[in-house]
C-alpha cells in the first residue's frame, strides 16, 4: 500500500534524514513526537501533499512524485482520504452537503450508521459554520469515509475531541480499515489513542523510530 525510502526533508533547519517506512493493507500506523519534529510534515509527503527534499513515495507501486498532476489528483479522489487538523469543510454549506459533495465525487452512499455514531446525525442539515469544533472535526472524518478510501491519512483527527469521542472515533477508523482492507496513517501527540494502532512510531533526532506496545 505505502512504501517510503530514504526520505529527507528541512525548511531553514533540518527534520528528519534517511526515513524509510512500509505499511501493509489493514495496518494501522501512528507518528507520535513533539510539537515540530516533523510529524505533520512527513504525512503530507506521504500524501502526495509535499515533495520531499529526497527520497521517494510509492502509493499502490505507483510513484507519486513521478506521476503527472492530473494523475495526482486522481489519485487523492479515487483512493486516498485526508483528514486535516483544519477541517477545511465549505463554510456556507450544512454538514450534509459537505457529505453529499464526497458521495457525488466518489459515486458512494452516505452511511446513515455512521453519522449516528459519530454523534452527527442530529446536526447533519446545520450550517457548518453553527457547529462546534468537534462536530466539525466529526464531519471531516464522515466526509473521508464518505469516499471509501484504500489508504487514510489523518493529522491529529481527535484533537478536537473529548476522550470518549476520540475512542470512538479510532474504534470506527479501525473498523473501517479490517472491514475494507485500507491502511491507516495517523499523527498524534496523544500517546494513550496511538496505542490503538498496530504500529507506533516517534519521530526525533531527526528519525523515525518503531516503539514496542
Amino acid at each position: 500500500m505505502i512504501k517510503a525510502t530514504n526520505l529527507s526533508h528541512e525548511f531553514d533547519y533540518p527534520l528528519f534524514k534517511n526515513i524509510s517506512l512500509e505499511v501493509k493493507a489493514k495496518e494501522k500506523v501512528a507518528i507520535i513526537g513533539v510539537s515540530g519534529s516533523g510529524k505533520s510534515t512527513l504525512l503530507h509527503i506521504l500524501s502526495t501533499f509535499l515533495k520531499p527534499n529526497s527520497g521517494e513515495v510509492y502509493l499502490f507501486n505507483e510513484n507519486i512524485y513521478s506521476l503527472k498532476e492530473k494523475e495526482l489528483i486522481n489519485l487523492r479522489k479515487n483512493k486516498t482520504g485526508i483528514i486535516f487538523q483544519f477541517h477545511y469543510l465549505f463554510n456556507g454549506f450544512s454538514a450534509f452537503d459537505n457529505l453529499k459533495v464526497a458521495q457525488i465525487l466518489a459515486d458512494t452512499k452516505i452511511d446513515e450508521t455512521l453519522l449516528k455514531r459519530l454523534n452527527i446525525d442530529n446536526v447533519i442539515h446545520q450550517n457548518i459554520q453553527t457547529l462546534s469544533g468537534g462536530q466539525q472535526q466529526r464531519v471531516s472524518i464522515a466526509r473521508v469515509l464518505t469516499k471509501k478510501p484504500k489508504i487514510i491519512f489523518a493529522d491529529e483527527p481527535t484533537g478536537n475531541l473529548d476522550r470518549e469521542s476520540a475512542f470512538e472515533v479510532m474504534d470506527i477508523l479501525e473498523e473501517y480499515c479490517d472491514k475494507n482492507e485500507a491502511s491507516l496513517v495517523m499523527v498524534t501527540h496523544d500517546e494513550e489513542i496511538a496505542k490503538k494502532c498496530n504500529t507506533i512510531y516517534k519521530l526525533e533526532n531527526y528519525g523515525l523510530h518503531k516503539l514496542t506496545k
